[in-house]
């Protein structure tokens, strides 16, 4: 009897329900004044100390963990947090941002603060349900996370003497992605649109798109970048294989989706196609089983003409995961 089982046979848990193991993240000094909150393959924070005041770059998923970064901050600098900038919308990100007591103003894309009035309710639900570990004490989340700054393209904000650029540079990982760019330093805050070998979530993705936002996030010419997930890449060679490597996970989605359509191939057909193009290469990549279905069912979507992501809802989950998983 042939007892072997493989990547794509393998029937995990719902999402990243069985993802029990606790990181603790840690401050990492990529530039004077300039720090990133760092987990292993958690999502990654940062803040910038200017004069008088720090800039938070996200802030974790519920008030209790932000309350740990705000912790990791103060063990750096006594001074307050004055500003929040959201790199998009998505809860593991934003729902932290109650904790941050002395902030005067949460900035975000124009497009980012439509998605919390479209669909950030939903988002939260879905998000809280696949990640329950990231979600501790979410019962002190008071509601949705809305910024009170917006901006369509571009905004250039001061921390002191230092400048940061924040520039939606296209549609990628969500409609708003926002990278958050130090050209005195070269350091640059990619949120999502940049993984370093961590799974790619493309769930609300525009995937066509991601591509060319990343040949743009290329031409920053970064020398330090904090990718959504994994390690902080710290040389301009670093930052381009990483650029690299998450345009070649969407590539080979796409790829494969298509493959499956141009064959007539249901969704769990695709979804058996593109996991067996891909584990070869990103298989042993962090929460990779947990965002595969999602990118399926989102490539699927849009190659067959659904230019805008559905709304996943905590039921919409579960069905999907039934479909492609059961």
């Amino acid at each position: 009897m042939n007892t072997r089982s493989t990547a794509q046979d393998a029937k995990p848990s719902f999402a990243s329900a069985s993802d029990l193991k606790e990181q603790k993240p840690q401050v990492q000094q990529l530039a004077p004044g300039v720090f990133g909150y760092i987990s292993e393959f958690d999502p990654n924070c940062g803040f910038v100390i200017g004069d008088d005041h720090v800039v938070a770059i996200d802030t974790r998923p519920t008030p209790r963990m932000a309350r740990d970064f705000l912790r990791a901050i103060a063990s750096v600098t006594d001074k307050p947090v004055k500003f929040i900038v959201l790199t998009h919308y998505h809860a593991v990100r934003v729902m932290g941002a109650s904790a941050f007591a002395d902030v005067q103003a949460i900035i975000a894309s124009q497009a980012t603060a439509d998605w919390v009035q479209s669909r950030g309710q939903a988002d939260f639900d879905s998000e809280v349900g696949r990640f329950p570990r990231l979600f501790e004490g979410v019962d002190e989340v008071p509601g949705l996370t809305v910024p009170t700054i917006t901006f369509e393209r571009r905004l250039r904000i001061r921390a002191g003497r230092r400048e940061i650029h924040l520039e939606c540079l296209g549609r990628g990982h969500s409609s708003g992605d926002t990278v958050a760019w130090l050209p005195d330093c070269g350091v640059l805050f990619a949120g999502d649109v940049v993984e370093n070998h961590c799974g790619v979530y493309a769930g609300d993705a525009y995937i066509r798109d991601w591509t060319d936002t990343l040949e743009a996030v290329r031409m920053l010419q970064p020398k330090t970048l904090v990718p959504g997930r994994g390690a902080v890449l710290r040389d301009p060679a670093a930052c381009a294989e990483a650029i690299n490597g998450t345009r070649d996970f969407l590539r080979t989605l796409l790829d494969s989706v298509q493959a499956g359509l141009d064959r007539r191939e249901d969704l769990k057909a695709c979804f058996g196609r593109a996991a067996a193009a891909m584990a070869p290469r990103f298989g042993q990549w962090p929460v990779f089983q947990h965002v595969l279905p999602f990118d399926v069912s989102r490539a699927f979507d849009e190659l067959t003409g659904i230019e805008h992501p559905r709304i996943w809802t905590a039921e919409r989950d579960q069905e999907l995961w039934k479909i492609l998983r059961g």
